[in-house]
């Protein structure tokens, strides 16, 4: 049994290394002293793991099955971002790019084989029903997420509009799970928002960048310049605004550039990269080559409002804010354009590269660190605001997961893993009784609703607007 074993394995090493010569798997395979010889020791262990597991497990299993799980484990364990995506996974994330989409509203990890929440998505089941960032998904339904994929947890939360589903979920600071049923609905994310805060200050809103995030930017901007026209006696400007990034999960490079775009100088530079290979080491700048991709459409910066490049702006920013919105406030306070106000960001300082393989599949893949337009490194930091202002008067915030936090995380490159924010250390204020059971009934309360009358860090913002004294804690 073990030669008929040994025979196979030598025949499957044979077919692999000879698939992966032929392929060229990849634009990252053809670079050259980058891949490498093949380790033909380690694939004949795994060929001969595979022939004991088609010869001698009780249950058949297919050839397909075994090879998409060997590709998902290697790049689940690479990094909490990198991630084999089969057919249905690709598409959603096509889709979802795009700002429609069906399911819950979450986004989510894994961690300690629980679906972790990263951030609900504003106006969506999930957000409405008081999922909050941090929760861990414990059960879907009546089936333990232990031992599931992302990716089929992710299809399991996902459904037909108006179907439901339970979800069984552990917090931290509650005895006991929590049960949350939730309708499934299409998912329609308006990604930009904005308002009149009071005449003069404006309020601008990104909630994730998808495909139309800029352009919409520079719409909503042209919005805010004209209401706010002859309310000034020189040109009708604004005299302030404020750029809300909190809970941004963030989404499309180039959607992250052309909103930086909107309000710096043109070629300034936005963010750079930098990987192992020649196509992640680049920088990218407010030229509409980066922010337009070569697309064909009108260049929308054109369309900006006068005075959108020098309004007085403040960026409010949070534990929530990842990623593109992290590329965004960092590329505003290095060119000293906006200041940043808030707490500390996610510290997503990581770029995931899309690369589709045969059957309609695809492998997200982890190919560069990003870095702000002075050098300092996202990753597992994240940026750190010029003025730290807390979430309440009284000075608390809620408690998030960062990147530093999330298993297998990339350590920063620049300062290692020194440069995680330290854990803020909680204070027991004599806290009351009635106080308790107050806090226990706001922790299942509808998320707080940012630009509300109760947003205190954007109340702060617009005092900085007007030369008033902030509150920072």
């Amino acid at each position: 049994m073990r030669s008929k074993f040994q025979k196979i394995g030598l025949v499957f090493v044979g077919l692999v290394a000879g698939v992966m010569l032929s392929l060229n798997f990849s634009a990252i395979a053809q670079k050259k002293n980058v891949a490498g010889p093949l380790p033909i020791e380690e694939l004949r262990s795994f060929a001969d793991v595979f022939s004991a597991i088609k010869q001698g497990y009780v249950e058949p299993v297919e050839d397909k099955l075994l090879i998409t799980h060997a590709i998902s484990g290697m790049l689940s364990n690479l990094d909490p971002h990198s991630a084999y995506l089969d057919a249905d996974a690709f598409k959603d994330l096509q889709v979802s790019t795009q700002g429609e989409f069906g399911g819950l509203g979450i986004e989510v990890g894994m961690e300690d084989g629980l679906v972790k929440v990263v951030s609900p998505i504003e106006d969506t089941p999930a957000f409405r029903a008081g999922v909050k960032t941090g929760d861990l998904i414990y059960k879907l339904d009546d089936t333990p997420v232990k031992g599931m994929t992302l990716n089929d947890a992710v299809k399991k939360m996902r459904g037909k509009p108006k179907t439901s589903i339970k979800l069984t979920i552990l917090r931290k600071g509650e005895a006991k799970p929590l049960e949350i049923t939730l309708m499934r609905d299409i998912i329609k994310v308006q990604s930009v928002k904005s308002k009149m805060i009071e005449p003069g200050y404006g309020y601008l809103r990104v909630t994730q960048f998808q495909e139309e995030s800029a352009p919409d930017v520079v719409k909503h901007l042209d919005k805010l310049f004209k209401a706010d026209a002859g309310k000034k006696e020189k040109d009708g400007g604004l005299k302030g605004l404020v750029l809300d990034l909190r809970n941004d999960p963030g989404g499309l490079l180039h959607g992250a550039i052309g909103v930086s775009a909107a309000f710096l100088p043109a070629g300034s530079v936005v963010v750079t990269t930098d990987g192992r290979i020649e196509d992640a080491k680049r920088k990218y700048t407010a030229t509409g080559e980066d922010y337009l991709r070569n697309d064909g459409r009108d260049d929308f910066i054109k369309k900006l409002p006068e005075g959108a490049r020098t309004v007085p702006l403040i960026v409010l920013v949070n534990g929530g804010s990842a990623s593109a919105s992290e590329i965004v406030a960092g590329a505003l306070q290095d060119h000293k354009r906006a200041v940043v106000m808030g707490t500390q960001t996610f510290g997503k300082g990581s770029v995931q590269t899309v690369l589709p393989l045969p059957g309609k599949s695809a492998i997200k893949l982890t190919t560069a660190r990003y870095y702000t337009p002075n050098g300092h490194s996202i990753q597992a930091k994240g940026i750190t605001p010029d003025i730290i202002v807390e979430e309440t008067a009284n000075g608390g915030s809620r408690e998030r997961v960062r990147e530093a936090d999330l298993d297998r995380h990339l350590v920063n490159d620049k300062e290692g893993d020194k440069a995680a924010p330290p854990k803020k250390e909680k204070v027991d204020k004599a806290v009351k009784p009635q106080d308790k059971d107050k806090s226990k009934e706001e922790s299942h309360a509808v998320p707080f609703e940012p630009a509300s009358k109760d947003d205190f860090q954007l109340t702060q913002a617009v005092n900085l607007l007007k030369g008033l004294n902030v509150i920072k804690r």
